[in-house]
C-alpha cells in the first residue's frame, strides 16, 4: 500500500479506487474521513494500519472469502451512505488488470413524500427527480450528472417546475415544497441527518 495517494476533497462524496486484490490505490479525503469516524485520518501510517481492515470490514460483505460482496449501504456514525461500485479496466504491460472504483454518497432522509407535492403541481416523474435532487442541496451541474443529462436540460426542467409552482426562484422551489407539505400533512420535520 505504499503507493496510495490521500487527496483532499471538496465534495462530501467518499471515492476509493482499489486493485484486483482490494487493496486501496487511491482514497479522497472524504472517503477517508466516512470510513475512519469518529476517529480522524491521520497520515500515511495510520492507512496502512487501519484503513485496508477497515474498507474490507465496513464495505464488503464475507459471503465467502473467496468472493467479497460490496455492500449496498453502510451506516457511519449516525449518517447511512449508498455504496457504487464500477469495475475499471486498467491496461498494464500488455495485460488487463481489473480495479474497482468505489463512490460512497450519503443518503438524506427525504423529510416527507414528493408524491403529495407532485399531486398538488402536477409535477411529472422527471421533474419530480430534479426536485428530489434540489431539496437535498445538490447544484444543477451535480443533478444533471446523477441524473445523466445536460446541465441545460435541469434548468430546463427547474423553469418547468418554477411555472407550476408559481415562483421564480430555486430556493423558492424549496421553500412552496416544505410549506404545501405541512399544509398537506399537518406537520413539518427535517428528519434527523
Amino acid at each position: 500500500m505504499q503507493n496510495t495517494r490521500i487527496n483532499a476533497s471538496a465534495t462530501a462524496d467518499g471515492f476509493l479506487l482499489l486493485d484486483a486484490s482490494l487493496k486501496p490505490v487511491y482514497i479522497n479525503r472524504a472517503a477517508m474521513e466516512i470510513l475512519c469516524y469518529p476517529q480522524k485520518p491521520e497520515g500515511q501510517k495510520y492507512l496502512e494500519t487501519f484503513i485496508s481492515g477497515r474498507i474490507s470490514k465496513t464495505l464488503f460483505s464475507a459471503t465467502t472469502p473467496q468472493s467479497p460482496t460490496l455492500v449496498s449501504e453502510f451506516v457511519s456514525g449516525r449518517r447511512r451512505y449508498q455504496c457504487r461500485a464500477y469495475l475499471v479496466d486498467a491496461p498494464g504491460n500488455g495485460k488487463a488488470r481489473g480495479a474497482i472504483a468505489v463512490l460512497l454518497e450519503r443518503c438524506y432522509q427525504n423529510p416527507f413524500s414528493l408524491g403529495s407535492i407532485s399531486e398538488k403541481f402536477h409535477l411529472t416523474t422527471r421533474e419530480q427527480e430534479v426536485l428530489r435532487h434540489l431539496l437535498v442541496g445538490r447544484t444543477t451541474k451535480e443533478i444533471a450528472t446523477g441524473m445523466e443529462i445536460s446541465p441545460h436540460t435541469v434548468k430546463a426542467f427547474l423553469r418547468m417546475i418554477m411555472v407550476k409552482m408559481g415562483v421564480s426562484t430555486r430556493s423558492a422551489i424549496v421553500g412552496k415544497a416544505f410549506t404545501a407539505h405541512e399544509k398537506v400533512d399537518g406537520r413539518f420535520s427535517l428528519g434527523n441527518s
